[in-house]
């Protein structure tokens, strides 16, 4: 069919709007678009029912048969979506947080005597001693190495620091 002939970009073009799917033996889905499969095809859609909790239902891309775009999503919806598969304990932080928090943690690791640069095209992961990386949001969990040893010790290191600052 036509929409599994679609690129990725194309299927990008429908995130974050209300849309109508016609499916084959003319079901009919109404939702707003979380992602669509790029292997599959398959559209995940997000409904707000009143009064009840978010429910998602995915349409096979065999299955599809048309898409209409009933509504754009504004900056909020938009929010409300994101938010979806987001970990209840997950902060959301701002440009400015996440850049002060880098930056301190980098001073901290500095002050330490612990080697670390910023790498990325925007500096926002740390590089701790070219061996371990540190992305946003700058906790244990965003750690990252093959060594296994250097790994754990600099997990502890960055959730002692963590706990001080609280």
């Amino acid at each position: 069919n036509d929409w599994q002939k679609k690129s990725p970009l194309d299927w990008e073009t429908y995130v974050n709007k209300l849309v109508k799917v016609v499916a084959i033996e003319k079901h009919e889905y109404e939702g707003w678009v979380l992602t669509v499969d790029p292997v599959s095809a398959s559209i995940v859609l997000a409904a707000f029912p009143e009064n009840e909790k978010v429910s998602i239902s995915v349409v096979m891309g065999h299955a599809v048969q048309e898409v209409e775009i009933l509504q754009e999503g504004d900056s909020e919806m938009k929010q409300r979506l994101s938010r979806i598969f987001t970990p209840k304990e997950s902060k959301a932080y701002s440009p400015e947080e996440l850049e002060k928090r880098k930056n301190d943690l980098k001073t901290w690791l500095e002050t330490n005597h612990i080697p670390v640069t910023e790498q990325g095209e925007s500096g926002r992961t740390l590089c701790v001693a070219g061996v371990l990386t540190i992305d946003p949001p700058y906790g244990p969990e965003q750690c990252s190495s093959s060594n296994e040893i250097i790994l754990s010790r600099v997990q502890g290191l960055v959730q002692g620091y963590l706990e001080k600052q609280q």
